[in-house]
């Protein structure tokens, strides 16, 4: 491992940090923000869900400036976003405020989710593609085990009405952190040839501690089709018909698995078993940590056992647990039981659709439409993402176990789907991927 390419991995990957303390965080507020705001179950839903508004615009139309101005340019103004957003929301002064916070903090999260597994995968060896820019997904779950254990010690400290502007303000530290680093780090070798800036990307590749750098720069201009390339390239064509299945599909999936749901309303979910405020809270650091930990051990098995059997598998448990955690609700009875389950459900998660989804949709398209293509998985996974946000908790109001049974379906459906229709994607360079696809 090049000490450069292993400090460019890392700083990239940093915005899934932030991605994932976001996405957590809220889940500590909630209470607190519906007594301050009055808010009913639908408004909750649009607190909650505004952010991912936000997400959704961003994760569609970054990739354009992705492609154009570079991964690490366009990087640099989203941590301006989540600065602005945590700072935002630390001061809000209305409910109105405090949406719109959210919602410029939701073009953070949208934007980095695109280009930052973009960047990693661009910079990185074939051989450890998947390691690296599974320290996206890493990071991501650090940010959620951040954010739940945050929330935890800030509820400790006792803070009284202004508990929920330090947990959600907190965010501001790591967002400016964030923004230094990406002045450390150079743009992607693949963006700069796309650029027609050969030589630097030449450079790059030398930095990045690349076997054959000669060899990989003739290999990714080939591939780039250099004389042809413009940045006007359209993404749906036919010829991409594949490609933009898998993303789309594997964007949707990740979300009907139900993993944000729960993890936006997991303190409700807890208090709804009759659990308290700070039992809630430190069970939610316990399910955080069981997330990191069966993160890590996806990473050191993604680029042996392959993206597809992770999927697999994860499909298998997922469905159980969830399954399992809609039979709680129903009966009303084993409560004990609830950890455990989500315990378990976090755990497949995090080793198949958690630590493949971003690798695999950073793999699938050709250089020329990476990022486009990055930002279709992406939308199609925010967009779900926002419409089960927005839902749930009217859904869990009336019936506590059916948002899970439609969870646990959706899990069975996704085995199938894998099983028939995705190629694996381990073990070989992003040009011949394309080869073996049938997109170059």
């Amino acid at each position: 491992m090049n000490f450069n390419l292993a400090k460019a991995a890392a700083v990239g990957a940093l915005g899934g940090l932030l991605f994932g303390f976001d996405t957590a965080v809220i889940s500590g507020t909630t209470q607190a923000l519906t007594n301050v705001y009055s808010l009913n179950p639908e408004q909750l839903g649009i607190t909650v869900s505004m952010a991912l508004i936000g997400t959704i615009l961003s994760a569609m139309f970054s990739g354009a400036p992705g492609q154009k101005y570079g991964g690490r340019e366009t990087l640099r103004f989203l941590a301006v976003c989540y600065v602005i957003s945590a700072l935002g929301c630390a001061f809000a002064w209305s409910w109105y405020v405090l949406l719109a916070a959210r919602f410029i903090g939701g073009i953070g999260i949208g934007g980095s989710s695109v280009l930052g597994p973009v960047y990693i995968a661009e910079l990185a060896p074939a051989k450890m593609r998947g390691r690296l820019v599974g320290l996206f997904q890493i990071n991501i779950v650090v940010g959620i085990l951040l954010a739940y254990l945050s929330n935890y010690l800030i509820d400790s400290l006792n803070l009284g009405a202004t508990e929920w502007r330090w947990q959600l303000g907190v965010a501001a530290v790591p967002a400016f952190l964030f923004l230094v680093l990406l002045f450390g780090i150079p743009p992607s070798s693949r963006w700069l040839v796309t650029q027609k800036r050969v030589e630097e990307a030449r450079g790059v590749l030398q930095l990045m501690g690349a076997e054959d750098p000669e060899g990989e720069l003739r290999e990714i201009v080939s591939a780039i089709h250099l004389d042809q390339l413009s940045t006007s390239e359209h993404l749906f064509r036919w010829k991409y018909r594949l490609p933009i299945f898998l993303a789309i599909t594997i964007g949707m999936f990740n979300q009907l698995s139900g993993i944000n749901a729960i993890l936006y309303y997991l303190n409700d979910i807890f208090n709804a078993a009759g659990y308290s405020k700070m039992t809630s809270s430190l069970q939610a650091v316990a399910i955080g940590g069981m997330n990191l930990l069966a993160t890590l051990l996806a990473m050191t098995v993604i680029d042996k056992l392959g993206r597809k059997t992770l999927l697999l598998i994860g499909s298998v448990g997922m469905s159980i647990c969830l399954f399992g955690v809609a039979r709680v609700f129903y009966a009303n009875t084993h409560h004990e039981l609830l950890l455990w389950l989500l315990v378990g459900y976090i755990a497949f998660f995090a080793i198949s659709q958690g630590a493949v989804i971003w690798v695999y949709l950073s793999e699938v398209f050709p250089t020329r439409v990476r990022a486009k293509g990055q930002g279709l998985g992406s939308s199609s996974h925010w967009i779900m993402n926002a419409l089960i946000a927005f839902i749930f908790p009217q859904v869990a109001k009336t019936s506590g176990g059916a948002p899970f049974v439609l969870f646990g379906a959706m899990m069975v459906l996704q085995f199938f789907v894998v099983l028939f229709v995705y190629p694996e994607t381990k073990g070989v360079t992003l040009e011949q991927l394309q080869h073996n696809l049938g997109i170059d």
